[in-house]
């Protein structure tokens, strides 16, 4: 626990660096906020404008979808600002600049993470919880359980991309470059889930659910707030495992991670 605080600390006074230099220039700042906030808006902008032509899309109406939508741009949206630069792996293994993060006293990952942490990432944040808040408000009768449930959703769905992004980028120890596929997983994982998965085949459904548990991240628990049972008469008790489901992903994908580390022989070798 100690050494995980320290982490924790020494993540802060990097992050802490790069969103003051990215606050120097406040105007610009506020901007580049603004604006990612206005594009990263136009997915859920296409969602409403498709709904002035059908009522339900997968059995689900707006509000329902929106809360999906909101669920997975938090989850997603807090990992892209905490842990994001990880996907530079690969360009710090071509530079040799992993070779000087090697020899400073402060855990790689940590490193890695932290550094050319991007503020402005912030804008997916607002934007996805205002759609959230909304939606929270008009499609959830709202009980203790259902606020544990959320508030675990929220949290899980953050480890869940946080794992996704380390764990693919960790490809790049071997290939270099494999930035577009790890994409395909992270953000490609939060598109899937912007919808209910009753549009897909059940056999995609479970593959995310068992193989690749990005279902985890707002599906189950969102039918645990609305009060629906599963559409494809998966066990109830799904609903409450997204806790369970992100822990074991960031055990797998710390693992690849330290597998990488392990393999990787500097660029100069």
């Amino acid at each position: 626990m100690a050494e995980l605080l320290v982490s924790a600390r020494r993540y802060q006074d990097i992050a802490t660096l790069w969103a003051r230099a990215a606050l120097a220039y406040p105007v610009s700042f506020g901007l580049l906020v603004v604006g990612g906030t206005l594009i990263t808006g136009l997915d859920f902008v296409g969602i409403v404008i498709m709904f002035a032509s059908v009522d339900q899309l997968g059995g689900f109406g707006l509000r329902e979808i929106a809360l999906l939508y909101g669920a997975t741009a938090l989850g997603i949206g807090l990992a892209d600002l905490l842990v994001g630069s990880v996907e530079r792996i690969g360009f710090y293994v071509r530079t040799g600049r992993l070779d000087v993060m090697l020899t400073k006293p402060v855990p790689l990952l940590v490193q890695v993470c932290a550094n050319e942490f991007s503020l402005r990432r912030v804008s997916r944040i607002l934007q996805g919880g205002a759609v959230f808040a909304w939606a929270a408000w008009v499609a959830v009768d709202w009980t203790p359980a259902r606020v544990v449930v959320a508030a675990a959703m929220v949290v899980s769905g953050s480890v869940i991309f946080f794992s996704l992004f380390v764990g693919f980028a960790c490809i790049q120890f071997w290939t270099s470059d494999a930035s577009e596929l790890a994409n395909a997983f992270t953000y490609g994982g939060n598109t899937l889930t912007q919808y209910p998965l009753t549009v897909f085949p059940a056999e995609l459904v479970k593959s995310l659910t068992f193989v690749l548990p990005v279902a985890f991240v707002n599906w189950y628990p969102c039918l645990f707030l609305l009060g629906r049972e599963d559409p494809y008469g998966l066990p109830a008790w799904l609903q409450l495992c997204s806790p369970v489901a992100a822990a074991a992903l960031l055990v797998v994908a710390l693992a690849v991670w330290r597998a990488g580390v392990r393999h990787y022989s500097s660029t100069g070798s």
